[in-house]
């Protein structure tokens, strides 16, 4: 079972990530991150809390990156935090970790747009901003 938990913060949005995150779920992060998208360009970062995220397949990955560039498309960041080992592990595999920022936790996460990296998507707006280096885990 999975579920997507959102809550706003004064430094931006988390997404609470609980459970196994796979083909047959994927579409419960697609609707939050739709409702997020549609409030506009927002204040602050995106981070996807998965402290709970037990499992996450190729689907799971695939929505993480459509999220990722839909964010970036209006200018705002995907920060990821308290990635478990196994999905950091698939991260590092197929160079993920080179684009998605990581954080040990989600104050580190919410705070990092100062000395974090923040990628923006090719063609985005903000992508003539310089990408700062890493901050974060996987460094």
């Amino acid at each position: 079972m999975f579920s997507v938990v959102v809550r706003q913060d004064a430094r931006g949005v988390v997404f609470a990530l609980r459970g196994e995150l796979d083909f047959e779920s994927v579409v419960q992060l697609h609707e939050a991150g739709e409702q997020e998208l549609g409030r506009g360009p927002g204040v602050g970062p995106v981070v996807a809390d998965c402290s709970d995220l037990e499992f996450c397949d190729s689907s799971g990955v695939g929505a993480l990156v459509r999220f990722f560039q839909q964010l970036s498309a209006q200018g705002r960041a995907l920060r990821l935090a308290c990635v478990p080992d196994s999905v950091a592990r698939l991260f590092s595999l197929t160079g993920l970790d080179q684009v998605f920022s990581v954080h040990a936790d989600v104050s580190d996460a919410l705070v990092a747009g100062t000395g974090g990296r923040e990628i923006v998507a090719p063609g985005a707006a903000g992508a003539d901003k310089p990408v700062q280096p890493s901050g974060g885990q996987g460094t």
